[in-house]
């Protein structure tokens, strides 16, 4: 079995579960954190014009202590409003200030940020020199190899080279161009082709920039393969529909002497943290919409996933029988 030695500062972050809308919420990471206490968690994007002019800064901000390591997504265009954000962020007490400028959802767009903010890098270097102008945290940007048929090695390299100019502390690169006319955010998850070769000649013409990569990584053994490349791996949707199948990243990429958790172990931990959202006024759906993923691959994983969720959704879902169907799991072994 191969694995990965974390001996290096600038590693610190060789894995990082990518903030994606609707899926990466406060209940999705901990259940993460309870797979891997190292991996760098996300927050979905977060509108900074939303979060500088709202009453109720905790919806956006909010957070559980034990999510550390975490890093705050941001999307903008306005220096002034990231300004505040990247304060709020500090005092909040987030880990990492990210920069959204990868989103090709046409809404994120039409309010010229997002993916569309790669056709103007003045604009991005202001927003990245006022974010770390006014917080003490590492500040990273999220972007693609390039955006509709604007696409050049020299644009891109140029783009990165102004960006650190202006104090980005990590690169994040999906590694497809986005196209914003004529495909929708989910296909442009999957259509335009994987370029990991030229993320490659990014590295290696900027070797002293951390560059991480993004984009069909649906394993620990491809991403251990492309850390011999890159300084940290971007997992999106694979580690949300099959989490488990990357429960052994803190052994094979941390180097921890330490035993992947069970379904059942991991939602057996989260009853505490499940009656205390309850107590509070929340949902059972608002967490068990993500705990389903969890149990897959084995008999009669969809009639379990089935009954959680119906129950969820009528709002009939209750810890004892949570706890019920649960112990069966880990009886039969899972």
């Amino acid at each position: 079995m191969s694995s990965v030695q974390a001996n290096s500062i600038k590693n610190i972050h060789k894995l990082s579960i990518a903030p994606m809308m609707d899926c990466t919420d406060k209940h999705f990471r901990m259940i993460m954190r309870k797979i891997t206490s190292k991996a760098l968690l996300y927050t979905e994007m977060i509108v900074a014009k939303s979060l500088v002019y709202t009453n109720t800064k905790e919806n956006f901000l909010d957070f559980n202590s034990e999510e550390h390591p975490i890093s705050i997504q941001f999307g903008g265009d306005d220096p002034r409003i990231l300004k505040e954000a990247a304060q709020m962020a500090q005092d909040w007490g987030y880990d990492e200030i990210n920069f959204n400028v990868g989103c090709p959802s046409p809404r994120v767009c039409s309010g010229n940020f997002g993916a569309s903010l790669m056709k103007d890098p003045e604009t991005v270097a202001k927003c990245i020199e006022s974010l770390k102008n006014n917080c003490n945290l590492p500040v990273t940007i999220k972007h693609r190899i390039g955006v509709d048929d604007e696409y050049s090695f020299i644009n891109l390299n140029n783009f990165i080279r102004c960006i650190a100019d202006a104090g980005a502390d990590r690169f994040t690169v999906h590694a497809r161009k986005a196209i914003l006319k004529g495909l929708n955010p989910k296909q442009n998850r999957t259509i335009p082709p994987l370029r990991y070769d030229i993320v490659k000649k990014l590295k290696k013409l900027n070797p002293e920039l951390l560059i991480e990569i993004n984009g069909g990584f649906t394993n620990i053994d491809k991403s251990i393969q492309a850390l011999n490349d890159f300084d940290g791996v971007m997992i999106g949707r694979s580690v949300y529909k099959h989490p488990l199948r990357w429960s052994e990243i803190d052994q094979r990429i941390y180097g921890i002497n330490t035993k992947p958790k069970s379904a059942s172990n991991i939602i057996i931990s989260l009853i505490p943290y499940i009656e205390k959202h309850l107590s509070n006024g929340g949902r059972s759906w608002d967490i068990c919409k993500h705990l389903i993923n969890l149990v897959e691959g084995i008999p009669k994983a969809k009639i379990w996933r089935n009954q959680i969720s119906n129950k969820s959704i009528k709002k009939e879902l209750d810890i004892e029988y949570l706890l019920k169907v649960t112990t069966r799991l880990k009886e039969m072994g899972y």
